[in-house]
């Protein structure tokens, strides 16, 4: 064999042994990989804990590369503020309300789940018909959560802030009142104590609207019952024609705390509430 034949088959020699080092390189890398692959998946299945977080860290990744993409800064827990449920996690007959609301006042199904859930629950605890109060929000506000009265009734179920101020130490001070829950578990105990105080529901909403040594509430009681008779065949899942939303009551006067006591026929009228 001539010396160029030696070159040759030294050159091929070597090739061949490059290729198989390499392929047993990359043969034993990725059975390496196809291992640990397996250890991983095994280990996640055993460790639900891990996997969570590892979820959570790669959807924390996406989201912080999504927020750099638009320009915002991201906040996860921005959801944990928001006053929203999904209509259909609710009972039926709390879904039927909601879905009603929704449509008759044009306002998102998912806050009005929220406030139909809240409003269910706290009238558990008053004893007080979860429709009603729900009327009271209707008539008072139309499901304004910002909405205020010249004389300073304000949110959901406009209640007077300044004169029932006390009611909102425990959720941090007066502006919570645009809070929509903190403001209807505040105006649901003041509806509950005029109630209480005035003896009967309808007498009971004279006082809330502050007319309760005035002759009449201007229609105001008739306004929140009628919604409550249509709320409540809703709730018993009758069909309900939507009709025009009832406007929300101008309170022209300050109204005075509630009275704990029958006013005399000589008393001047004052609001109550």
């Amino acid at each position: 064999m001539t010396a160029l034949g030696n070159v040759a088959k030294g050159v091929q020699t070597f090739v061949g042994d490059v290729a198989q080092g390499f392929f047993e390189i990359t043969h034993n890398g990725f059975a390496v990989v196809g291992l640990a692959t397996v250890f991983s998946m095994l280990t996640l299945a055993a460790r639900p804990d891990l996997r969570q977080a590892g979820e959570s860290q790669l959807m924390t990744w996406l989201h912080a590369r999504q927020a750099q993409a638009l320009g915002l800064v991201p906040e996860l827990d921005a959801i944990d503020r928001a006053t929203a449920l999904n209509p259909k996690d609710l009972p039926k007959q709390q879904a039927a309300v909601a879905y009603w609301i929704s449509k008759k006042y044009r306002v998102a199904p998912e806050p009005l789940s929220a406030l139909v859930a809240e409003a269910y629950e706290i009238g558990e605890k008053m004893k007080i018909d979860p429709t009603l109060l729900l009327a009271v929000m209707a008539v008072e506000s139309g499901f304004n959560p910002f909405a205020q009265s010249p004389v300073g009734a304000q949110g959901l179920m406009q209640v007077m802030t300044g004169i029932h101020s006390d009611k909102y130490e425990n959720f941090g001070g007066k502006l919570a009142a645009f809070d929509p829950v903190t403001n209807l578990r505040v105006g649901a105990k003041v509806l509950q104590e005029c109630i209480q105080r005035a003896g009967s529901v309808q007498a009971g909403l004279k006082f809330y609207v502050g007319a309760a040594l005035h002759p009449d509430d201007g229609g105001y009681g008739d306004k929140v019952l009628a919604e409550h008779a249509r709320l409540k065949e809703v709730a018993s899942g009758r069909a309900v024609p939507l009709a025009t939303p009832p406007a929300a009551p101008l309170r022209t006067a300050v109204p005075m705390p509630i009275p704990s006591a029958p006013a005399k026929e000589d008393d001047a009228p004052t609001p109550a509430v």
